[in-house]
């Protein structure tokens, strides 16, 4: 029986403008050696072609070398490779596609679909019916050619589009590049591989949306996956199995912290953090100096073990206990000082009390503990 891998919104040249630079340069090319790790996989499983159902790149605009290193990341697999554009590298007069052609940088076992056609693959028993976006968006639906279009018989007819299933996705989601949500049966189709979706969902019997396969938000989605997909030899339905591929996993966490308990357990989720995450941290409620001090040393110490950390401690607010302001010897004008702080956190100013009080307090412990 015939098997295909299906992957799309690879999004190669994706720039990560919210991270600091290191971290941004590393989860650009992380999208890389994750198409080298499908082309393994897709060896590994033996699969008779590889299907990427659109936006292969982010962007038009992407560099002539990001082109050569996306086509060199494709070695792995020898078979057939079939590429439609999605909606961010669509099929323009002058596009990526036509730069990658110029360069001459397309091997001969990678078929880049750039009109609707028909592509079939005698050697391993498929058609391939392809939408490809020629615009970055359309009111039509550009699968409705699938309906009559005549393939070999014998032939599996696998659907290649990239755009919204109608009334499946958000409606702000599917205003543009519509796709009949019957597509799939109107059209005879053993199977419909979408892209445009960025995470793993099936749209019908025969209509799967593989997701990308290098997560890159912090959406529980099922991002980070390809499809392999089996063709039963008596028409049935496909037999789909996801197959993980994301090398970093991306959370978000929101916390909040009353009790002191809170911080103990943040801190003992942190340290069971593995390397390859991505953590988007929202922290809330209350805590005091001492408190403070080991909050901000269990995060400087998975940032330094983590890929990437990124904490939001707009809404912690800092209250010293009086066993922390007993301590700084802060009485008199301080004393005041601090009072007065304390009493901006929830106001317009709120954060820059918040790191006047931290600032302040860490002055008045370095002072008492340089004190003989």
């Amino acid at each position: 029986m015939p098997r295909i891998l299906h992957t799309a919104d690879w999004q190669i040249g994706r720039q990560y403008g919210r991270f600091a630079p290191e971290d941004a340069a590393v989860l650009a090319d992380a999208r890389f050696s994750t198409i080298q790790r499908i082309a393994a996989l897709a060896a590994e499983a033996r699969v008779d072609a590889v299907l990427v159902a659109g936006d292969v790149f982010d962007a038009q605009t992407v560099s002539d070398r990001t082109i050569r290193r996306l086509f060199n990341a494709l070695q792995g697999y020898p078979g057939p490779w079939v590429l439609i554009p999605g909606n961010h590298d669509a099929a323009l007069a002058e596009s990526v596609w036509s730069r990658a052609r110029r360069l001459a940088a397309i091997p001969p076992h990678v078929h880049v679909l750039l009109r609707p056609d028909t592509l079939e693959l005698p050697n391993v028993g498929l058609a391939i019916l392809a939408a490809p976006l020629t615009q970055r968006q359309t009111r039509h639906d550009l699968t409705e050619w699938f309906d009559t279009a005549r393939t070999t018989p014998g032939l599996r007819r696998i659907g290649l589009a990239h755009g919204s299933v109608q009334g499946l996705l958000a409606e702000a989601a599917d205003t543009s590049n519509p796709i009949a949500a019957d597509r799939a049966e109107r059209a005879r189709l053993d199977y419909l591989a979408l892209g445009d979706w960025h995470g793993l969902k099936q749209a019908g019997p025969r209509t799967w949306y593989s997701g990308t396969p290098e997560q890159e938000r912090f959406k529980d989605n099922g991002a980070g996956h390809v499809l392999l997909v089996d063709l039963p030899g008596d028409s049935g339905l496909p037999q789909v199995t996801p197959r993980p591929t994301s090398q970093y996993r991306w959370e978000h966490w929101d916390v909040e912290l009353a009790l002191a308990t809170d911080l103990d357990q943040l801190i003992a989720r942190l340290r069971q953090l593995p390397g390859h995450t991505v953590l988007d941290l929202a922290i809330s409620g209350h805590i005091d100096l001492a408190e403070e001090t080991r909050l901000q040393q269990a995060l400087s110490v998975t940032q330094g073990r983590c890929r990437s950390l990124q904490a939001d401690l707009d809404r912690l607010r800092l209250t010293p206990s009086a066993q922390d302001i007993a301590a700084l010897q802060a009485d008199g004008y301080l004393g005041e000082v601090i009072d007065e702080l304390q009493g901006q956190q929830d106001g317009p100013e709120g954060q820059t009390a918040r790191d006047a009080l931290v600032i302040l307090s860490r002055l008045l412990r370095a002072q008492t503990d340089a004190q003989p």
